[in-house]
């Protein structure tokens, strides 16, 4: 038996990308799949938009969160109920090439990897190419990633058994990046499929582009969560914005 992919997707005011989003699941090579969606109190038409695809396709189920909870709780609730001996994430406006599930469980059976990303594409709100995301280390392990995390959450998919806790950490944002933070104490490294299959779609009001706010969730995920003292978080988030200045100059 192929071996079914649990695909997490969380989704809050999506209406204009949902469905192309959900499509390119639909459209997967490998189709052993469930689809997972959590919706966090939408105000727009995104539930009827899934309601839609699940009356055509039994693989699609939906939550819906009867307050707003964050991503983290939406992720969690979805992995909380996934059956799959994978775990994969797609957001409601990003999208995946149709081989990636299929190259990608490839690459970790063959291997026999439990955590594995890609490269992907950045777009606009208008599917528009903006670049690409492709300069990325063969392998990363725990202190590679709390220093620059490279690993895209789209990208992402782990094998279930091969990890105790495979839950989010209840933080606003960046809890994609606390959650392989949480896999790089139980396997040594995360390794890279360098093909790109997925489009990252950067939208105009995305809380992450706002920097600012970005370094206050990455000193929470630090100081909190990672509980590393004053001193290492100050160090991690000063090698983070080099790392990121250094990036723009090349």
């Amino acid at each position: 038996m192929i071996d079914l992919v649990s695909v997490i997707m969380p989704s809050y005011n999506s209406e204009f990308f949902l469905k192309e989003s959900i499509e390119s699941v639909v459209n997967q090579t490998h189709s052993n799949w469930e689809m997972i969606i959590v919706d966090d109190c939408s105000k727009d038409k995104s539930v009827d938009i899934v309601k839609e695809f699940i009356k055509k396709d039994s693989r699609i189920q939906l939550i819906v969160n009867s307050v707003n909870e964050g991503a983290a709780v939406s992720r969690n609730k979805a992995i909380k109920q996934a059956k799959g001996d994978y775990v994969a994430f797609l957001d409601s406006d990003d999208l995946w090439l149709e081989t990636k599930l299929s190259d990608q469980l490839d690459f970790m059976v063959n291997n026999n990897y439990s955590f594995t990303y890609t490269y992907y594409d950045q777009i606009d709100e208008l599917n528009l190419f903006l670049k690409s995301v492709n300069k990325m280390p063969i392998k990363v392990n725990y202190l590679d990633t709390i220093k620059h995390n490279k690993i895209g959450c789209l990208t992402v998919i782990f094998k279930k058994d091969a990890f105790n806790d495979y839950f989010m950490p209840q933080i606003r944002k960046r809890q994609d990046f606390g959650l392989w933070l949480k896999l790089l104490k139980q396997s040594e490294y995360a390794y890279c499929l360098p093909k790109t299959l997925a489009k990252y779609r950067i939208r105009e009001n995305s809380i992450s582009r706002n920097k600012l706010s970005l370094i206050k969730f990455h000193w929470e995920l630090y100081r909190n969560i990672e509980n590393h003292s004053i001193v290492k978080s100050i160090y991690y988030i000063s090698y983070l914005i080099l790392s990121k200045l250094y990036e723009k100059l090349q």
